[in-house]
C-alpha cells in the first residue's frame, strides 16, 4: 500500500478546490520578500505571486517561496506565458501552484497540464534533485508530484468563454480563472470590468465552470464587490492586492494629515 512521504506536504489548497471550498486570495506583485512574507502570515488561502504582469522571475520567485514558508497561504506563481520552459523552471523551485494565463482552448489546457507533469503523463524535464522534492530528500517525488501540483488556467477573452466546458473537462486543470480586466479589454470595454456586458459574461463563466465540475476564480480590486462574486459561483477570489494595500493605505494616511489635519481639527499655522 502506498505511503505518503512524511517530508511532503500536501497541498491544501489544491484539496480545497477539488472540493469546491471557498477559498481567499490575495495578488502579490511588490516583488518583494519581506512583503510577501507578511502577508502570508495574515491568514488568507492563497496567495498570486505574480510573474506576468509584475517583475518576477525564478529567482524572485524562489526567495517568495522561501519567505512564506510556514505562512497560512499557499503560494500560486501565475507564470509569464503558457510556456512549458518557464513551467518547468517554476516548478523545479519548489512552486506547486500555477496560474497560466491566456488560456484559449482545450488544446492549450491539456499543453499547460502536459508542461507540469512528468513522463508518461506529460513533458515536464526530469531533475533529480531540485528543491521541489528537498534536494532529493522526498522518496519517490517524480511518481507523485502531479498529484500535489495545482494548475489553474486563465480565460481572459471571449473567445476562450466559448470554450469553458472543454477546457473544464480537461484532466489535470483544478480549476478555471477569469480574468475580468483582459476580458473587458476583449470585449471592447478596455479599463471597464464593471461594464454590464462584461459582468453578465463574468457571471456566467462561474456558473458554467461549476456546472462542469471545477473550481472557478476571479479577482477584485474592490471588497465590496468580493460577496457578490461568491454569490455568483466563484469558490477561489483574491480580494485585493499588496500594491493595492500599500498605494491606497498611504494615500489615506497622507490625506488625512496633509497640511496638519487630523480627525477634522484645523491646521495650527506656526508662529
Amino acid at each position: 500500500m502506498f505511503e505518503w512521504p512524511d517530508n511532503l506536504p500536501h497541498n491544501t489548497f489544491k484539496q480545497a478546490l477539488s472540493r469546491g471550498q471557498r477559498q481567499v486570495g490575495i495578488w502579490s506583485s511588490l516583488a518583494s520578500p519581506v512583503a510577501a512574507e507578511i502577508i502570508a502570515g495574515a491568514g488568507f488561502d492563497w496567495i498570486v505571486i505574480d510573474g506576468e504582469h509584475a517583475p518576477n522571475d525564478i529567482p524572485s520567485l524562489l526567495s517568495h517561496l522561501q519567505a512564506m514558508r510556514g505562512g497560512s497561504a499557499e503560494p500560486v506563481f501565475r507564470v509569464p506565458w503558457n510556456d512549458a520552459v518557464a513551467i518547468k523552471r517554476a516548478l523545479d523551485v519548489g512552486a506547486r501552484s500555477l496560474l497560466v494565463p491566456f488560456v484559449q482552448n482545450p488544446h492549450e489546457a491539456r499543453a499547460a497540464v502536459a508542461a507540469a507533469r512528468y513522463p508518461p503523463l506529460g513533458i515536464r524535464g526530469v531533475a533529480v534533485a531540485p528543491r521541489a522534492n528537498d534536494y532529493g530528500r522526498v522518496r519517490g517525488y517524480h511518481q507523485i508530484a502531479h498529484l500535489n501540483t495545482c494548475v489553474l488556467v486563465q480565460l481572459e477573452s471571449r473567445a476562450a468563454l466559448t470554450e469553458v466546458e472543454a477546457i473544464a473537462d480537461v484532466d489535470g486543470v483544478d480549476g478555471i480563472f477569469i480574468g475580468p480586466s483582459d476580458l473587458a479589454a476583449d470585449f471592447g470595454h478596455l479599463g471597464n470590468p464593471k461594464h454590464p456586458e462584461v459582468q453578465a459574461a463574468i457571471r456566467d463563466a462561474a456558473q458554467r465552470i461549476r456546472a462542469a465540475g471545477k473550481s472557478a476564480g476571479t479577482l477584485s480590486g474592490n471588497i465590496e464587490d468580493v460577496e457578490q462574486l461568491f454569490n455568483f459561483g466563484f469558490n477561489f477570489v483574491a480580494v485585493g492586492s499588496d500594491v493595492g494595500l500599500l498605494a491606497r493605505g498611504a494615500e489615506d494616511l497622507a490625506a488625512r494629515f496633509r497640511n496638519g489635519e487630523s480627525n477634522g481639527a484645523p491646521a495650527q499655522k506656526g508662529r
